[in-house]
């Protein structure tokens, strides 16, 4: 079985991916930023081993490799967001989300890259948001970040491919976790009648997503929402 790594794995999406891909028998390491309790929640109820490290830090990403050793399959799923106007939005707040969202998979691909290269195979799959393909009010930098990802999806896919590496997206749409806390619950329901399915999603249905890109040896620099046809 493969060795995947996936970052931002101890809540929501992450951890969702994490248990997934343990029950199918994978080696699978995850990277968490500063939650201890969850992560450990996450490691004992899957066995997956869970290493402390923010992403946006490229020495604690490569460290963190460094214990892993070579990854068949990277999943840059670590976000952040921030909800407000842009014109209210520190300078601070605006490089920390882009140095998570944006950076941060820059560091984890480069890390992995050596490993990748010297089998001549590799799968990387990054997590971007239907925002990130149509914006969304009050989250400008957010859809900015999340819009920088599907272009890096598609410049990393011609780039890599040559080398036997493919790289795909996801795009989730309304996926309640720790990231929709802010959110009205009616504007919740709302958009969840307002998708063609009729429902919000699940971390578990992003998991499985990634799933697809992980078996689909012939498909690369594709972005497959997840959204219940919210974004068409």
């Amino acid at each position: 079985m493969s060795t995947i790594l996936i970052t931002g794995g101890s809540r929501g999406i992450g951890a969702a991916a994490v248990e997934l891909f343990a029950q199918k028998g994978h080696r699978v390491v995850f990277l968490y930023e500063k939650n201890h309790e969850a992560a450990r929640a996450v490691s004992e109820k899957t066995g997956a081993l869970g290493i402390c490290c923010d992403v946006a830090d490229g020495e604690a990403v490569r460290n963190a490799f460094a214990q892993i050793g070579p990854v068949d399959v990277l999943i840059c799923n670590a976000g952040t967001v921030h909800y407000g106007l842009m014109s209210q939005m520190s300078e601070e707040s605006w490089d920390r989300i882009f140095a998570v969202n944006v950076k941060g998979i820059y560091h984890c691909v480069n890390a992995a890259m050596a490993g990748f290269l010297q089998k001549h195979a590799g799968c990387i799959i990054t997590v971007s948001s239907m925002w990130g393909q149509v914006g969304a009010s009050c989250e400008a930098a957010y859809s900015a970040t999340k819009g920088a990802v599907i272009s890096l999806t598609k410049a990393l896919a011609q780039e890599l491919g040559p080398s036997g590496i493919r790289v795909n997206c996801v795009a989730p749409g309304v996926i309640p976790t720790d990231m929709c806390a802010n959110v009205d619950p009616e504007i919740l329901e709302q958009m969840a009648q307002d998708a063609p399915l009729g429902r919000n999603g699940t971390p578990r249905d992003v998991a499985e997503a990634m799933e697809y890109f992980v078996n689909a040896s012939y498909v690369t620099g594709q972005v497959l929402g997840v959204n219940g046809g919210y974004v068409l």
